[in-house]
């Protein structure tokens, strides 16, 4: 299991820009919504979390050393789950998981972007 990251740290360093925020939804839901500045490697279906991990890491992770947030829908979603443990597989070392997802963050009337 990924070490966590609460809401309210996520946003600190989110506000600092120390930390990269990965959105592990299929592309469609990341163009609908969101965390701001995120990028995408979607971790659904599940059997090609690692080959989409494997492709799209180096484009938008070229740091392997940064403070990495891997998210998805909610708690029982296991999308960044799946991507989170890839990364580290793939030799980066500091990947943590907001458990709780964009449904946490929106429900606390946090903002969002989209893509469309």
């Amino acid at each position: 299991m990924l070490p966590l990251i609460t809401r309210t740290e996520l946003l600190s360093r989110m506000e600092s820009g120390s930390v990269v925020v990965v959105d592990t939804m299929p592309v469609a839901y990341f163009d609908k919504e969101h965390l701001p500045e995120a990028r995408n490697i979607p971790g659904f279906p599940y059997e090609q979390a690692a080959e989409f991990t494997d492709r799209l890491a180096p484009v938008v992770l070229p740091d392997k050393a940064a403070a990495i947030v891997v998210y998805c829908a909610n708690t029982p979603c296991r999308n960044s789950e799946f991507v989170g443990r890839r990364l580290l597989e793939l030799g980066y070392t500091n990947v943590r998981k907001y458990r709780e997802g964009i449904e946490d963050w929106v429900a606390n009337d946090l903002p969002t972007w989209s893509s469309s």
